[in-house]
């Protein structure tokens, strides 16, 4: 079948003449003379479009919406006062969900702001229905050195947070209640992946098992963005009292949005439990009465949790023993300094000559400061051992000296109140 192209109208005139009913000879079209005869219905009048809506017949397909001058988006082409322009009326094939809403919310991609205006916590509108992705760890409570092993294995499925379909992921660890620097760990971050494997041990040091029956353990998966804030991807939470002393539980669990659920940092605090102790942090100290050269050996090993006394959120901590009765300047040691950390591992060793029997009545004072240079140290907190202590520092105490020659290692906790009397700040 082919289709007969029309002619094209003249290029002096906008409108074609329609053609006459009868055959028009030659001579009679050149003749001045002869006036034409119409036997049919008089020439519609012409059509006139604007120069928009020609544009808009070649590239719009279906039926064509009038389409508003451009100075009505701009009220300072008018004189004032004007009236803005109608709303468009567009025919929406189906309607769509956010949220559960008809038509309202944010499409998918967009994002919105905290009331803080945090971008970390910025939060997609469609996370019910989006999927996060999956977490695989495994935890492990080892209750004779007071440690919780936290194996970060790998990350499955996660959404794409940068603009190429990728993310450069990586997991923080905290402890609930209490959230904050000194117990955070954090993985190695990985580029461009949305199916990360770590294999990343992360130990927390001075867990006792009173703390496994009230402590939860949050994962939150992040996307570190170098030009802006890191973006909060999901997260899952893992109640410690579940765990088993010795078992090494795997754990693969999909990734939830939990970021105002603040419950379990507003947990109660039972009757008889001091906040403050726990709020300086622990030590780890080993004691040990050497028979042969009669002399009390101390370990300070590692400290765990400190409180923060920089404005940087660390601390630089070292740690001072004194054996009272003061013995004068035989009777103080300190470690070293651990630059900004609140979990500094110090693995030192200190030696007082002292007797088995002097030693029953002598009382052994730990203190844990934070150094700043050229001004007064800080005191973090203490701890004291000896005859006049109570609980497990007491305990520690008597085992060192009924185990002659073996060495007594115990977890402390930091109290205000175990500040020295009579040591000055350096």
């Amino acid at each position: 079948m082919s289709v007969s192209k029309p002619p094209p109208p003249p290029s002096t005139s906008h409108l074609a003449l329609p053609a006459s009913s009868t055959s028009t000879p030659p001579s009679s079209a050149t003749s001045p003379s002869a006036t034409p005869h119409h036997t049919g219905p008089p020439p519609p009048s012409p059509v006139k479009i604007s120069m928009q809506e020609h544009f808009a017949i070649n590239v719009c397909p279906g039926p064509i919406l009038p389409i508003p001058q451009i100075s009505d988006f701009f009220p300072r082409f008018h004189d004032y006062p004007c009236t803005p322009p109608p709303p468009r009326e567009k025919k929406i094939l189906k309607e769509e969900t956010f949220n559960g809403d008809m038509g309202v919310g944010f499409k998918d991609g967009e994002r919105r702001l905290d009331n803080n205006g945090d971008r970390e916590e910025t939060v997609d509108s469609d996370d019910e229905d989006t999927y996060l992705g999956t977490l695989e760890f495994t935890l492990l409570f080892d209750q004779e050195n007071n440690c919780l092993h936290c194996t970060i294995n790998k990350g499955k499925g996660l959404k794409a947070m940068d603009s190429n379909g990728l993310a450069d992921p990586y997991v923080k660890l905290h402890l609930l209640p209490g959230a904050s620097k000194a117990n955070k760990l954090r993985t190695k971050t990985l580029k461009n992946t949305l199916n990360p494997i770590w294999n990343e041990e992360l130990v927390y040091h001075g867990i006792t098992a009173a703390d496994m029956t009230t402590k939860t353990l949050r994962l939150c998966v992040c996307d570190m963005d170098r030009l802006g804030r890191n973006e909060f991807i999901g997260e899952v939470r893992v109640a410690l009292k579940k765990l088993r002393e010795g078992e090494n539980k795997r754990y693969n669990m999909g990734l939830e949005r939990i970021t105002q659920n603040k419950e379990a940092n507003n947990q109660p605090v039972e009757p008889g439990m001091v906040v403050a102790e726990e709020e300086r942090g622990r030590i780890l100290l080993s004691l040990c009465y050497n028979t042969e050269k009669g002399c009390l050996l101390v370990g300070i090993i590692r400290c765990a949790h400190l409180a923060a006394m920089d404005s940087n959120g660390y601390s630089d901590p070292f740690v001072k023993i004194t054996l009272q009765p003061d013995m004068g300047k035989k009777s103080k040691n300190k470690t070293t300094v651990k630059k900004k950390t609140l979990n500094p591992e110090f693995n030192e060793e200190f030696s007082y000559e002292v007797t088995l029997d002097q030693l029953a009545k002598k009382t052994l004072e730990i203190s844990v400061w934070d150094y700043d240079l050229g001004m007064s140290n800080d005191f973090i907190g203490g701890v004291e051992l000896g005859i006049n202590a109570s609980g497990q520092r007491l305990r520690h105490w008597f085992d060192c000296l009924k185990n002659k020659g073996k060495k007594v290692e115990y977890w402390h906790t930091l109290t205000q109140q175990g500040a020295p009397s009579s040591d000055k700040p350096d």
